[in-house]
């Protein structure tokens, strides 16, 4: 007996509605099909260090891979090594005491912790201040789970900080948590004292959380430095750290957060019913790479550094501005007045002289006029892209 056709009336939840496709989700789509043609895109896009972690971090993956007794469910807290890893880490680097036992959570990657931190700490309806430009999951997630996302200004003439007139003007009776993010993705401005100073003010003044996202203080910056270096700050702050960046460690998805012990507690409980433990050899492993010396970062710089002065010539031939005082693992620049808007140029480029480089207005309005360019590509390819992209704007 044949059935009858049958229209199905299914729909996705209504929290879709408020967001859309991560947008390198979508444009790297186009960039493999373009690639698939036959058309060799250089990619400046995506953060993605394309340089290994130390020697001594995959021997440690290696061996511990081999133990016949490794490979079972590992504790939602980390396992001990990891977490005093991390607590050395802060002690040497940014001079942060840290208990491990209660003050630190391993994350599988900062993305997660988003996510976590999130439904820990804001009830559907309460607010979040996100900064405008900034990290697009910050908004994306922030919707998904409920939140009323609060956007503030970032603006280049305040050195890409937040303006904390501004802010007290604004009703924050309904704002639990501000997210921060220095040294700033995208635009590279550095940390200071001074800025985490007035965080942990503004934060206890108005009971809210702030919660720094600081995966870039070893990239291409003389002083790491961390918001709970400030007195106070763990009373009401939240960091989060990342292997992803400071280690060539992306594809590893371990990072880590840390504050209060009733904070990490309540995000445990959250973190605990979502997901298990990270396999026990890359966390084995994460700890051998969080041992570095000085050396392996200067190492780690000096390829940086090279690969930033050929970003640089690109932005001039671009005729973009940047500051030159940036740091992380980006370049930041501004686009002339002849362009009518960002895409105008990187459609252009992507094209034209087959790179792709990241329009600003992704991640925030204020970004609209700005592009961004990475430095995770090898030196050779850098420079191609350099040469294509004269070719290309000396044919104007």
């Amino acid at each position: 007996m044949q059935k009858e056709n049958q229209t199905y009336k299914i729909t996705p939840a209504d929290r879709l509605s408020g967001v859309s496709e991560y947008y390198f989700s979508k444009k790297l789509k186009e960039v493999a099909q373009m690639n698939a043609e036959g058309k060799d895109v250089i990619s400046l896009g995506i953060g993605s260090p394309d340089m290994p972690p130390s020697e001594e971090t995959v021997s440690t993956l290696c061996r511990e891979a081999q133990n016949p007794n490794g490979h079972g469910y590992q504790p939602y807290v980390g396992i001990p090594e990891l977490r005093k890893a991390f607590a050395d880490w802060y002690q040497k680097w940014y001079h942060v005491t840290l208990n491990p036992q209660t003050e630190i959570q391993p994350l599988i990657g900062s993305k997660e912790g988003i996510l976590h931190v999130t439904l820990a700490f804001v009830n559907p309806g309460e607010q979040v201040l996100v900064p405008n430009p900034g990290y697009p999951t910050y908004t994306s997630l922030s919707k998904i789970l409920g939140a009323d996302v609060v956007n503030y200004d970032l603006l280049e003439e305040n050195n890409w900080q937040p303006d904390f007139d501004k802010l007290e003007q604004m009703d924050l009776s309904r704002v639990k948590l501000m997210w921060v993010n220095y040294p700033n993705m995208p635009t590279g401005a550095n940390a200071s004292i001074e800025l985490y100073q007035k965080l942990v003010d503004f934060a206890r003044k108005h009971n809210i959380v702030i919660v720094n996202d600081n995966p870039y203080s070893f990239i291409l910056n003389d002083k790491p430095i961390s918001i709970l270096s400030i007195e106070g700050a763990k009373d009401c702050c939240i960091e989060f750290n990342s292997m992803s960046k400071s280690h060539n460690m992306p594809g590893w998805r371990i990072g880590m957060l840390a504050s209060n012990a009733n904070f990490v507690q309540w995000i445990l409980k959250v973190k605990s019913n979502i997901d298990s433990g990270m396999y026990r050899a890359m966390q084995l492993a994460a700890a051998t790479a969080l041992g570095a010396d000085e050396s392996w970062y200067e190492c780690n710089n000096t390829n940086y550094r090279n690969r930033r002065q050929i970003a640089g010539e690109i932005m001039d031939v671009l005729n973009c501005t940047y500051d030159k005082d940036q740091v992380g693992m980006f370049l930041w620049g501004k686009i002339s007045a002849e362009y009518k808007d960002v895409e105008q140029l990187t459609e252009k480029i992507l094209h034209e002289a087959r790179v792709f480089i990241t329009p600003g207005f992704i991640f925030g309005s204020n970004g609209a006029r700005y592009i961004r360019i990475s430095l995770c590509c090898k030196d050779d390819k850098l420079a191609e892209a350099l040469t294509r992209i004269k070719q290309v704007i000396n044919k104007k």
